[in-house]
């Protein structure tokens, strides 16, 4: 079982390892190059581009027991097995088989419906630039992925004439399926429409030949986020820390807010855009990204082993799957070590689905209270009751960096479900947003000063104004904005803070804190006091569309002497579901 405890890393144990590792397990490195151009078909040789490895840490075994060594890389995206792994592994490495094209066979492999030859009658014009040649002088490799390799070259002409850019070359050969087709059309295009943030690789432009796609971005000089992990020896100070994951939140939630969603978050996928200590990082790599609407969940089981949140094996997540995997990524830099670990690859499948990390090994004592907080909060394993990349940003361990928080696109799927409540269901969220600390309202007079309040009040203008002010082509490409057409009712009303509020908290996200008891107490005196009232067990099972089955259960909500909800009722109302009851005290 793939349990990781938190031990140091031996400084030397890393450098073998990284070291061992050829280039072509490499994704996106960018380093300065020189010398004769390494022309694409022969840079295209080397290790098979699906190729499965393991880990750069080291085995937490206890000492004296000598595990297999762990080879210097994230397990990738496709896998292999001698014999069928156990459950869950078996449907998860199918559902990657059948998302994930295979190596060239001896034979064109047919289309699903068609007959012989159908490969051929793919089409793999993409309606890019043909001139590639004349623009862009190729150099060396400085990079191997999946699905392609990445080239230093020189502008030849043009607007960035004598820069130097780096240039992922796609092999058409590869593109044996339309799925595969599809998703380089798609990483293209997300690469084309995300644009004006400051940490995410800047896209110049994208061409094609007969056998070849060239997409043209950015040279990073600075190597990979796991490169500095290993010469740091495998673990990050705090306040480091810190400034990496930042600049990791910042870039994901304005992929979020414009519904872009990535999927393959992990420390190869950060390059630092200079070799200096303080150089701006960068995310890359959106081969396996894809647009998403607000209320939208996707199935397709995508990403790298180690950094892989459970919904996602569950085949129905959201753009939660990406702040898990910065919390696996902060608690590398913290601790030095993974939280879910196992020799197989169908045992770190088993731990993200099971294990708890290791939060009590050295040198997670020496961490600070906010700092283990930040990343259990990340971590959580139901992803209502997770953070978003926003909220992430307004935590107290980060506070004290100053960071301009965003817009969240959360505000407006919870002010959307808050609208369309029942009174019953508004007076129970109100009387929730009344047993809020000011500390714990920070994130929300946040998010309420974005809307550009008039007079104290905001209404469906200001959600609009507020999101296309952050707007663009992706936006468009993903239907973020459709959310607006939900919220039409705001059309004929406006909401103060205290309202908004209301109709912004997470009851799921609330319940996560260690003081959810207290709040909920709380808040349950304010709702006997102005929101309490007779209720019956046909009007709650009309409150969640549930069937007379459903009575009994429902029963249990409402006091006998004056057939009111009581305390475990009004928590459960908060959200439909059963929370933690054990640790609740009910009130008559």
């Amino acid at each position: 079982m793939g349990h990781c405890c938190s031990k140091g890393i031996s400084d030397s144990a890393d450098k073998e390892d990284f070291t061992s590792t050829s280039a072509s397990a490499n994704r996106h490195r960018q380093t300065p190059a020189s010398g004769s151009q390494t022309p694409p078909a022969a840079a295209n040789g080397g290790a098979p581009p699906h190729s499965f490895t393991a880990s750069p840490w080291q085995s937490p075994y206890p000492a004296g027991i000598a595990p297999t060594p762990s080879p210097a890389r994230t397990p990738g995206r496709k896998f292999r097995w001698p014999l069928p792994p156990p459950s869950p592994a078996k449907p998860i490495m199918s559902a990657f088989m059948k998302r994930q094209p295979s190596p060239p066979p001896a034979k064109p492999i047919p289309e699903e419906g068609g007959g012989e030859g159908s490969e051929r009658a793919l089409d793999k014009s993409f309606g890019y630039s043909k001139n590639f040649a004349a623009k862009y002088e190729l150099g060396k490799e400085v990079g191997r992925g999946h699905f392609g390799h990445t080239c230093w070259a020189k502008c030849k002409k043009g607007d960035l004439k004598n820069q130097q850019v780096a240039v992922k070359i796609i092999a058409k050969a590869k593109m044996t399926t339309a799925i595969s087709i599809e998703d380089v059309r798609r990483e293209v295009k997300i690469l084309k429409a995300l644009s004006g943030h400051k940490n995410l690789i800047k896209f110049y432009d994208a061409f094609e030949d007969t056998h070849y796609v060239y997409v043209v971005m950015e040279l990073c000089e600075g190597g990979e986020l796991l490169d500095r992990i290993l010469a740091r020896g495998g673990r990050y100070t705090e306040e480091d820390a810190k400034k990496i994951v930042v600049q990791m939140l910042s870039v994901v939630a304005f992929c979020h807010l414009q519904g872009v969603v990535h999927r393959d978050l992990k420390p190869e996928n950060f390059l630092f855009a200079t070799k200096d200590e303080d150089s701006q990082m960068k995310v890359i790599d959106f081969g396996l990204s894809d647009f998403i609407r607000p209320d939208q969940r996707l199935n397709d089981i995508v990403g790298s082993a180690y950094y892989v949140a459970p919904e996602v094996l569950h085949r129905s997540y959201s753009s939660e799957a990406d702040i898990w995997s910065i919390g696996v990524i902060t608690y590398i830099l913290l601790c030095g070590s993974r939280p879910f670990w196992a020799r197989t690859e169908s045992g770190i499948f088993r731990s993200v689905l099971r294990a708890d990390p290791n939060f009590h090994d050295a040198p997670w004592p020496s961490v600070s209270a906010e700092g283990k907080d930040f990343v259990k909060r990340l971590l959580n394993r139901d992803h209502r009751k997770r953070m978003t990349a926003a909220q992430a940003l307004s935590h107290p361990w980060l506070r004290d960096l100053n960071i301009t928080i965003p817009l969240d696109m959360m505000i407006y799927r919870l002010v959307k479900s808050y609208i369309r409540a029942t009174p019953l269901k508004r007076a129970a969220l109100k009387a929730l947003s009344k047993a809020l600390t000011e500390d714990e309202l920070l994130y929300l007079r946040i998010q309420f000063e974005l809307l550009e309040p008039k007079d104290g009040y905001v209404s469906l203008n200001n959600f609009r104004t507020a999101l296309m002010k952050n707007a663009t082509d992706a936006m468009k490409e993903s239907r973020a904005s459709d959310i607006l057409n939900m919220l039409e009712p705001l059309s004929y009303k406006k909401m103060d803070f205290e309202e908004f509020c209301a109709a912004s908290i997470s009851t799921y996200q609330l319940e996560a804190l260690e003081k959810w008891e207290d709040i909920a107490s709380a808040a349950f005196e304010y709702f006997e006091e102005e929101g309490n009232r007779v209720t019956s067990v046909e009007e709650l099972a009309q409150e969640f569309s549930l069937g007379p089955t459903a009575y009994s259960l429902l029963g249990d909500w409402i006091r006998p002497l004056d057939r009111k909800l009581s305390f475990i009722g009004y928590t459960k109302f908060l959200h439909g579901v059963t929370i933690r009851t054990s640790n609740t005290r009910q009130r008559q």
